[in-house]
């Protein structure tokens, strides 16, 4: 119940919040809630619409597939092997750190315009903290783990199965809840400079024709899936977590 009384409280903030913003700012920068959720509710029932969301779900889906195949693989083999993970674990985490717009032309010249510009934005954001917080799990897993695993005699493959991934999926987890939201500003972004399909089109597309009505729908619908998706995969991180204590 508290929960619900919570989740309420900020839904209002929100909202007074907009109200504020729009009576501040005025229709020329920002459009007031009961306008922009008819607007949202029109643009749902577009056939566009549907045809621009789903160019960019398609993309965060290849992206995010990609990015955590490669980052959990990279972390687990980086943290079996320590002296490659202290090598390369300051060279992530400065690359992390990088304004991965300054990227673009190259992303530009190797990928061009559409889709595999936009996965690759997607890619670049969201794999590298898949890869830390996976190579930080297998460096934490407590030594007796893996001694126990050597007294059963167990094999490489079932030592990674029965021990290794029960103590680093909640990290894993972790890890993939942060590299989903990066992943996903990573097609948003790639839409926006690379493609002329996608939510983010619609985004930057709605500023250069001062379309904000447009605009603003468009964020909302992209910051609400967001909240849900997040919201989901804390859950199951909780779980996670739960499970293995």
């Amino acid at each position: 119940m508290t929960r619900w009384i919570d989740s309420a409280a900020i839904l209002i903030g929100v909202f007074a919040l907009w109200y504020l913003a729009w009576w501040g700012a005025g229709d020329s920068a920002i459009t007031p809630p009961g306008h922009t959720l008819r607007f949202v509710v029109y643009l749902f029932g577009t056939d566009d619409f549907w045809g621009h969301a789903w160019a960019t779900v398609r993309a965060f889906l290849y992206a995010l597939a990609i990015s955590a195949v490669i980052g959990i693989a990279l972390g687990l083999a980086l943290g079996l092997h320590r002296f490659s993970g202290e090598v390369m674990e300051p060279v992530l985490a400065s690359f992390y750190t990088i304004p991965k717009v300054t990227l673009y032309p190259l992303m530009l010249l190797v990928f061009g315009l559409g889709i595999s510009a936009k996965v690759a934005f997607g890619v670049i954001h969201g794999m590298i903290p898949v890869t830390l917080f996976t190579l930080a799990a297998v460096k934490n897993i407590p030594g007796v783990l893996i001694r126990t695993g050597h007294a059963m005699r167990l094999t490489p493959m079932a030592t990674a199965r029965h021990v290794l991934m029960p103590a680093v999926m909640p990290e894993i987890i972790s890890g993939l809840r942060i590299g989903f939201a990066l992943t996903f500003l990573g097609v948003l972004i790639g839409e926006m400079f690379a493609s002329q399909r996608g939510l983010g089109f619609l985004i930057i597309n709605g500023i250069n024709q001062h379309d904000v009505r447009r605009t603003t729908a468009v964020i909302v619908i992209v910051v609400t899936a967001a909240v849900i998706a997040n919201s989901a995969l804390l859950a199951l991180d909780r779980h996670a977590r739960h499970e293995a204590t």
